[in-house]
């Protein structure tokens, strides 16, 4: 039987998680474009909620406080999970606030690709290991000009980031995080396959 300490612990890991996916909710995209008079975000370009696609508006502050505000969310969570609690919580909350991303309660579960808060929970999970995937994010767009292929090359290279630069800690979040990054690309991956995927600031 656990004990009262234990249940206590459990309790604030719960929050903590919570907490972290309603930060992750948050649809930042949508919220801004509306500010800006850019009209309904989920009728613009692919219909995602992210910096990719508010870059289609035109509107490149926009899109920039998108990805800024996206990232921050994962980032956030991690930074107050881990000084309430530990680095488990740390995790979990990082991992809670990207799952409120892609699937926000606000939207009726249907969000974005999580991408930007991907990353930035990385960085603040063990920033050696953001900074490289971010790195490998812009090498790979910088080369094709594909923000998913190089969102699916820098999900991929998390994991064996995460090996070499000694956080084996990070190994299975990145995974899990790697793996529903692709699951949420698939139509992409369709299109990358028959050379039809839109490249990076291309009008919707």
């Amino acid at each position: 039987m656990e004990s009262g300490p234990e249940l206590a612990g459990l309790a604030l890991l719960g929050l903590v998680a919570l907490l972290g996916y309603l930060l992750g909710s948050v649809p930042f995209g949508i919220v801004i474009t509306r500010m800006l008079g850019l009209g309904d975000l989920r009728q613009i370009g692919s219909g995602n909620i992210g910096a990719t696609n508010v870059l289609r508006t035109g509107n490149k502050a926009a899109a920039l406080a998108t990805l800024l505000l996206d990232s921050g969310k994962g980032a956030i969570a991690v930074l107050v999970a881990r000084a309430l609690m530990d680095e488990t919580a740390a995790q979990v909350a990082g991992a809670a606030a990207f799952i409120g991303h892609l699937y926000p309660i606000w939207l009726g579960f249907r969000g974005g690709k999580g991408v930007a808060t991907f990353l930035g929970t990385l960085i603040a999970l063990a920033w050696p290991v953001g900074f490289g995937a971010c790195a490998v994010w812009l090498v790979t767009a910088l080369i094709s000009r594909i923000s998913s292929l190089s969102a699916l090359v820098a999900a991929t290279a998390a994991v064996p980031l995460s090996w070499f630069l000694g956080h084996t800690d990070l190994m299975l979040l990145a995974a899990a995080l790697a793996a529903l990054i692709f699951w949420r690309h698939r139509s992409n991956i369709a299109r990358l396959a028959n050379g039809t995927e839109p490249r990076i600031g291309k009008k919707g």
